[in-house]
């Protein structure tokens, strides 16, 4: 890796949306122009997605400096503060930035960084140097047994033993002759990032775990399975097998050993139930993406019902640091059941929303507030939804609730994959449920009679509630529908879907009572619920609500009192938006 000073833009899919390039480009450009001894690199996601575009300077006395917010205008101050040697206080994220000084990165640690597309630069952070370890000094099983040491639980959502499942795949007896290890990178969740972002700022630690997995289990070809609405992580992943190929990483006869292993990408067409994964599996093969009955697993029966690892971006990305660290060091960190550091795409209505790698046993409260940073706009913390579309929604009553698989199945919600969706006082939970039950029902694949059509019939109820439709025995009915859906769907989507309806069912019970009694949304989120009427006492007639409002149901003369024809009112909320003299009341309620 070169000692010249580098300047560092995070340049991944969320930099680069927050105007990343523009930056990249400025400094290139100004730096060449001033002939100042930095090289320009790109660098994947820093994490403080809140903050981008994000640029860290690495002068060559080895200090640091990241700053926060930078267009092209502050990345002229920035080049300008190398000249002068004083740095842009104004911009500058202090080292003890709780957001980032809170959390322990160990998946992350590359991740913003390293230049993603440099295998030289992953060398030289230990990169490869675990697969190094393992070829030259453990055998499969050693492998294996260091694993099971670290206590790891797949990322991927059910946390099973990650050491477990690679020995049924060891074990397993192949009739083709053929064993696979397949990466599970269809990240489909609302809210979620993180494989993206592991993908997009670390590939070759993904490769590499795969490698160390392929080993211990026994195969020699493998597939990362990965959404084709990723098109940069796909790049990026590309580069890496091609120059992990080239250095002998990758292909026959590895590091001068016996051992050979061949890595395909297949890009998903984006259907979530190909998250399942033997809905996956069947994609890949050519099918159409639909679950199968288990047993057999995919480790005994998987790809061309050849034994079949399947693990998550996570799951493998970790896989290299916990054979460096040593089994036993790696189970020190989490709780009892729950070992390591947990990744989280923290989004919604949080301060400090991006990346987050926390070690397991940490509180909700702990991550939302500590990190996070609280609730925008000082409003009161309602709830979280935490494991996507299958997950739950765990309520603020809540917040010292642990980040562990046992404590958050305990409350009705589970870990999923990482996403972490945080929620104010102004989200209607009825309307929430309807949306994500929403999501799961139009990607139900179909094969099952109840998920296709028990779904559906979830999803009408909860709509015929958020429309102020809603009667007393459409709860019980809710309540049975989810119990049925739930012991006979045939996959993890099916299984799963009812959970944001039981836990807000749950959790929130007097709001759906609110809705169903009182044909009122307290949190004024469902359209046929409110009303948008105009304040005599503090319109001016300045005509702006008029102006914004899409079908001229606000209408009035200039300086005098408008008014709102509310059968001609879609309850877009524009004219609230648009009112700078707070004159548009929202009411809820029966009339």
């Amino acid at each position: 890796m070169s000692a010249r000073p580098e300047i560092a833009v995070g340049m991944s899919s969320c930099g680069i949306a927050a105007g990343a390039r523009t930056v990249f480009e400025a400094l290139e450009r100004d730096v060449r122009e001033r002939g100042l001894p930095f090289s320009v690199v790109s660098t994947g996601c820093m994490g403080a997605c809140h903050a981008e575009p994000l640029v860290e300077v690495r002068p060559a006395d080895g200090r640091r400096l990241l700053y926060g917010n930078v267009d092209e205008t502050r990345a002229q101050s920035i080049v300008e503060s190398l000249v002068s040697g004083q740095p842009v206080s104004e911009l500058l994220v202090p080292d003890d930035y709780p957001y980032i000084a809170r959390q322990k990165r160990i998946v992350l640690s590359r991740c913003g960084v390293i230049d993603p597309e440099s295998i030289d630069q992953y060398i030289a952070h230990d990169g490869y140097a675990a697969l190094r370890k393992v070829l030259s000094s453990m055998t499969p099983q050693a492998v294996i047994d260091e694993v099971k040491a670290s206590g790891m639980r797949g990322r991927g959502g059910a946390g099973f033993s990650t050491g477990m499942k690679w020995t049924f795949a060891r074990d397993s007896k192949s009739a083709t002759g053929k064993k696979y290890v397949v990466c599970n990178a269809d990240e489909g969740d609302p809210g979620a990032f993180m494989n993206r972002s592991v993908l997009e700022g670390d590939p070759h630690a993904v490769l590499e775990g795969m490698l160390i997995c392929a080993y211990a289990v026994g195969a020699d070809e493998g597939y990362i399975y990965v959404r084709a609405e990723y098109p940069l992580a796909i790049k990026r992943l590309q580069i890496a097998l091609k120059q992990a190929e080239e250095k002998g990483f990758l292909g026959d006869s590895i590091l001068g050993t016996s051992f050979s292993f061949h890595l395909h990408i297949k890009e998903g067409a984006g259907a979530f139930v190909c998250g399942e994964e033997t809905a996956l599996m069947g994609s890949i093969e050519g099918r159409r993406g639909m679950p199968r009955l288990r047993p057999p697993f995919p480790a005994v029966r998987g790809l061309w019902d050849s034994p079949t690892n399947i693990n998550n971006v996570e799951t493998y990305a970790d896989v290299p640091h916990v054979l460096l660290m040593g089994g036993a060091a790696y189970a020190k960190i989490g709780t009892e059941k729950s070992k390591g550091t947990k990744v989280f795409a923290l989004a919604g209505k949080i301060k400090r929303g991006g990346m987050v790698e926390v070690p397991m046993g940490i509180s909700i409260r702990e991550v939302i507030y500590d990190i996070g940073g609280g609730i925008p706009g000082n409003r009161a913390f309602k709830a979280v939804q935490m494991g996507g579309p299958s997950g739950g929604c765990i309520p603020a009553s809540m917040s010292d609730v642990l980040i562990d698989y046992d404590s958050l199945t305990a409350s009705g919600a589970i870990m999923g994959s990482g996403g972490m969706v945080v929620m104010d006082d102004t989200t209607c939970m009825v309307d929430v449920a309807r949306y994500f039950l929403g999501f799961v029902q139009s990607e139900s694949c179909g094969k099952c009679t109840f998920c296709r059509i028990g779904t559906k019939r979830m999803l009408e109820i909860l709509t015929k509630i958020t429309e102020g439709k809603g009667a007393e025995k459409d709860i019980a009915e809710l309540e049975e529908l989810a119990a049925t859906v739930k012991v006979t769907s045939l996959c993890g989507l099916g299984q799963t879907a009812p959970n944001p309806v039981l836990t807000t069912l749950r959790y929130f019970r007097s709001e759906y009572d609110d809705h169903i009694r009182n044909r009122r949304c307290e949190a004024k989120k469902c359209k046929a619920l409110i009303r948008f009427t105009v304040n005599a006492e503090t319109c001016t007639g300045c005509m702006l609500c008029a102006r914004v409002c899409p079908t001229k149901a606000a209408r009035g003369e200039r300086k005098k009192v408008h008014t709102i024809d509310q059968d001609a009112c879609i309850r877009c909320g524009l004219c609230s938006e648009a009112c700078r003299f707070d004159a548009i009341d929202i009411t809820t309620g029966r009339e």
